[in-house]
């Protein structure tokens, strides 16, 4: 077994990493940060000055404090310092359903103390429920903690050890059975941001376990587990239904969803992945009015509105599909609990031997030296997450299909432009019943956009950002002139003004006016010709449509020049870097040709995580296992450079791979790679995994 090396963050004498970890206890809002380790060394010869060094872990088995006293004696010896000695160490982890810190006291040689520290800071005794509470926090923040490839979450936080929580099916019958114990108190530890209120189906602790089993492979262990849940609450038919359907036994996950529902016909989960299965099987006939159902059960979550939206698309109702975006209910994004820890006053990244190669060094976590164009820099779309990144990536899809030109048309037909609402309020000058607000809002068949009466309506912003006045209707203007023609900047419309101190509630599903048809061009021009019938555009999403004309605008020069470059027979140069934010500009914009064309380029000039993750995806969909096995064996290799032991996301794809390959086969191509054995090895170690869980192409 390879294991990486232990990255080493030298404590400021200032400032104690354990007093600040104590002081932002009570600032943690759901799973917690990764686990803290802090060692005290001190020099061999001399016993005069002490030094603090610490770094972060997730993966480690928190049952108990031997396990955690047995991570800490790990530590012990090092061969690249042999100057100093280790004479004390602490492991931190956090417990989220007690919400207190779990705390190992480990003098060398000498005792081992385990306590617990409240958010006060006061020090309690650790009780065998608090043990089985941080065991399972502690599995879940390894699964929500970790990367998948690309290297984004590896250099988010630094020098953090992420090892695999569960790498037997004795680990294995562990976890589920602390899940099975604790599972009815799992909305305590909060959700994925899209989710607005945990609930006893959808929260960190069923999202961790639908993260398992399909990473795994493991169906019928969470088929046992989620049969044994739903005969005390029937509500969790909807996870073994999730369940079945990974498991590929869609017939007996369609029955069970026809039982809960007749049970229970207001479940919005339940709902949700009945609208989910049809829509993937190209019945989005039969899911529309599943998910109108869910929106009408559940009208202020996320979700609902973005599976209505997504079925409007697949629909072709384009006119729908953006009256459904605008209604989404939006979610400040929330990032996961992170260490708030002062900068160390130094670091040491050392390397383990086993996972040295020159051919996927990418200069370590150091910051990017290459030049950036500041447009590039500027594009907004690739920092949305949560509520807002899925809405983007639906609006994209959109444009997908039926081009920027027509996307504005129907924009100006369904919502409330700046020149209509200007023409309005002069030709009613005198009349406070009939502004743009209240006619958008009441006409015979428009429900209101947020549930919130009369929204307050604000003078559209200056066009001082334009590059030119609004056109009236929606007309594109003609943009800058090295620009393709058709790509032109949208007008204003008139927007509802955002509140900051709630997320208002949203309306009901909108409802088709009588004469609309699933093609743009047969309906929007007479359902949307009175200005009575339109409604107000949300800021969020009016902001949306300028992200988007931005990145068309970027991508059309990009492809502009480089045609140009060809046509000239000249080279079109990138700097890496740029290569990188080129291809997530075309993947967003779901160019995948072009998307994959700038990660080749970036990965030419040097190795990047980012790149080559694009690049997996890209083989993957082409089914080109031997591509896929030459990029996961180096991503797998980088992963542990930055003592990561554990991807989920590569997992799966290894255990993918060997179910469509077989286990000998795949074997044998990461063998006849020329690559240095002990690079080949670490991908053996994923590979080693799914043999121990008997994963479909194994040898069993």
């Amino acid at each position: 077994m390879v294991h990486t090396a232990v990255p080493e963050l030298y404590e400021d004498d200032a400032h104690s990493v354990v007093e600040i970890r104590t002081d932002s206890l009570s600032s943690l809002r759901e799973l917690g940060p990764p686990d803290l380790v802090h060692i005290v060394k001190q020099p061999v010869k001399s016993s005069a000055k002490q030094i603090g060094i610490y770094h972060h872990v997730t993966g480690i088995d928190a049952s108990s404090s031997a396990s955690l006293a047995a991570y800490i004696n790990t530590l012990t010896h090092q061969p690249h310092d042999k100057q100093n000695k280790v004479i004390s160490g602490l492991y931190c982890c956090y417990n989220a359903f007690s919400r207190v810190d779990m705390r190992v006291q480990v003098q060398i040689p000498g005792t081992v103390e385990s306590y617990c520290v409240d958010e006060r800071g006061n020090k309690l005794e650790a009780t065998e429920e608090h043990w089985l509470e941080t065991y399972l926090c502690s599995v879940l923040r390894a699964y929500s903690y970790a990367d998948n490839g690309s290297g984004d979450s590896i250099k988010r936080i630094i020098g953090v050890r992420r090892f695999n929580p569960v790498t037997s099916t004795e680990q294995e019958h562990k976890f589920l059975d602390a899940a099975e114990k604790l599972f009815f108190s799992g909305w305590q530890l909060g959700s994925d941001p899209e989710i607005q209120v945990p609930n006893l189906v959808a929260n960190h602790l069923t999202s961790g376990l639908l993260h398992y089993i399909r990473t795994s492979g493991r169906f019928t262990s969470g088929i046992n587990l989620f049969e044994k849940l739903r005969t005390r609450d029937p509500e969790i038919s909807s996870l073994l239904a999730k369940v079945y359907i990974m498991g590929d036994e869609e017939v007996k996950a369609i029955q069970l969803l026809h039982e809960a529902i007749e049970e229970l016909p207001m479940d919005y989960s339940l709902l949700d992945c009945q609208a989910e299965f049809c829509i993937k099987k190209g019945r989005g006939d039969l899911a529309l009015e599943i998910a109108k159902r869910g929106v009408v059960s559940a009208p202020s979550e996320f979700g609902t509105w973005a599976r209505l939206a997504e079925i409007y698309v697949a629909l072709e109702q384009w006119d729908h599909a953006l009256l459904t975006l605008n209604s989404c209910p939006m979610f400040t994004y929330q990032d996961k609990d992170a260490p708030r820890l002062p900068e160390p006053a130094r670091v040491s990244l050392p390397l383990a031997p086993e996972t040295i190669c020159d051919e996927i060094d990418d200069a370590g976590a150091a910051p990017e030296v290459d030049m950036v164009h500041p447009t590039l820099r500027r594009l907004a779309a690739g920092n949305y997450k949560g509520t807002f990144h899925k809405a983007y990536m639906l609006l994209t899809e959109i444009t997908k299909k039926i081009g920027w030109d027509q996307l504005l048309k129907i924009r100006s037909q369904v919502f409330v432009m700046e020149e209509e609402y200007r023409n309005e309020k002069q030709h009613q000058p005198g009349d406070r019943s009939r502004n743009a607000s209240t006619v958008a809002l009441r006409g015979t068949d428009t429900p209101q956009p947020n549930g919130h009466g009369e929204p307050e309506v604000h003078e559209p912003p200056s066009s001082a950002d334009s590059d030119g006045p609004p056109q009236a209707n929606g007309e594109p203007q003609a943009a800058a002139s090295h620009l393709d023609p058709d790509v032109s900047k949208p007008s204003q419309s008139v927007t509802v003004r955002a509140t900051e101190s709630s997320t208002p509630e949203p309306p009901h599903p909108p409802a088709p006016h009588a004469n609309s048809s699933s093609s743009a061009t047969n309906n929007t021009e007479q359902d949307y010709t009175q200005f009575h019938h339109k409604r107000l555009c949300e800021r969020w999403l009016d902001n949306l449509f300028m992200v988007l004309y931005e990145d068309l605008r970027i991508y059309t020069i990009w492809r502009t020049e480089a045609a140009q470059y060809r046509q000239q027979q000249l080279a079109y140069k990138k700097s890496a870097e740029e290569w990188e934010i080129l291809g997530e500009l075309a993947e967003r914009l779901h160019r995948d040709d072009e998307a994959t064309e700038a990660w080749s380029n970036c990965l030419g000039m040097r190795f990047s995580p980012k790149a080559m993750r694009g690049m997996l995806a890209a083989f993957e969909s082409k089914r080109d296992g031997r591509s896929v096995l030459d990029s996961l064996i180096r991503l797998v290799a980088w992963q542990y450079r930055w003592y990561s032991e554990f991807s989920p996301d590569l997992l799966f794809t290894t255990r993918k791979l060997i179910e469509q390959e077989g286990a000998v086969k795949v074997r044998s191509i990461i063998q006849a790679t020329s690559l240095p054995q002990h690079i080949l090895d670490l991908t053996h170690q994923y590979a080693g995994l799914c043999a121990a869980f008997s994963s479909s192409g194994t040898d069993g």
